[in-house]
């Protein structure tokens, strides 16, 4: 893969406080237009990582580059392709949504290039996000949710190339949710913007991710697609069926020729069929838990055959 399509490179990042070390020899990239999400436990790393690569804390070891750039170094130029929606922000109570996305906007505007014209025009924003009817307000009278909405605004204003996400839907309403995770998609599929997701919503990252990192102990445990990590954590699924008033399960390694032969012997008296692969949460708990445990030893290729039941 040619480096101009690697949008962050991570090699040997190590953080270390005293004699403690946050991260250790920590490695991946993100590759142009790749929604990846970041998971891992509190205390795993994951805030600091995200640091290092946002330009605001200095790594204790390794190299990073962002863009192209060493963040730690980045000027200004740098900052104006990159967008930020953190956990919280500080709200200016006074400013309205419509006042606050065109001031900060004025500030992209010395950088705007031909393919990417910078800021986003206000109105567009304002829609984009579903905060049309609340683009006169005073912020402070905005619900949680509502303010979420700005945050998000606020982080993309600038039509970033790179955009970091905090618990972007942490205080939003299911419908609220699936509007966001709409702007995500849009603003990958239009807009070619590379997104490094941090959440605790499993469901929303297994919607979301092109790939999941999981950071665990300071290190990166699994690195894959969610299909790719589920395989390596379990590879059999629960089929459920009923059959004349009777509940039945089985697992399996080849569901379809299961279900397949299921319906040959029984036909239409196979009723309720379902299949239950393995979940993000699943390999998520299970590769935490095998982590932690000392059961994944380096080169040990069985480890994570099959979920705790």
């Amino acid at each position: 893969m040619a480096e101009t399509e690697t949008v962050i490179r991570v090699e040997g990042l190590r953080m270390r406080y005293g004699s403690n070390d946050v991260l250790d020899d920590v490695g991946f990239t993100v590759r142009r237009g790749e929604v990846v999400t970041l998971l891992g436990p509190n205390g795993a790393g994951k805030s600091t990582t995200i640091e290092i690569l946002e330009g605001f804390r200095m790594r204790s070891a390794g190299d990073v580059s962002v863009l192209g750039v060493d963040p730690i170094d980045a000027p200004e130029d740098w900052r104006a392709r990159v967008g930020i929606v953190l956990q919280s922000w500080r709200d200016h109570a006074r400013w309205s949504p419509r006042g606050m996305l065109t001031h900060l906007g004025r500030y992209y505007e010395p950088y705007s290039v031909p393919d990417r014209l910078r800021p986003y025009d206000v109105e567009q924003l304002l829609s984009l996000v579903g905060l049309e009817e609340q683009a006169d307000q005073k912020i402070r009278t905005l619900s949680g949710g509502e303010r979420r909405r700005l945050d998000a605004a606020v982080g993309i204003v600038g039509r970033p190339e790179l955009l970091f996400l905090d618990e972007p839907t942490a205080g939003f309403d299911p419908e609220a949710r699936r509007d966001f995770h709409g702007l995500v998609r849009r603003l990958v599929d239009l807009e070619d913007t590379t997104i490094l997701l941090t959440t605790h919503d499993l469901d929303e990252a297994e919607r979301l991710a092109d790939r999941i990192l999981i950071l665990a102990g300071g290190r990166i445990v699994a690195d894959g697609s969610v299909d790719e990590l589920a395989s390596s954590v379990s590879r059999e699924a629960e089929v459920r069926w009923r059959r004349d008033g009777d509940s039945h399960a089985e697992r399996t390694t080849d569901p379809t020729g299961f279900v397949r032969d299921l319906f040959t012997r029984f036909g239409d008296g196979v009723t309720d069929l379902d299949i239950r692969r393995t979940t993000l949460e699943d390999t998520y708990l299970a590769m935490v838990h095998r982590h932690e445990s000392g059961a994944a030893g380096e080169g040990d290729e069985t480890a994570f055959e099959e979920v705790d039941r």
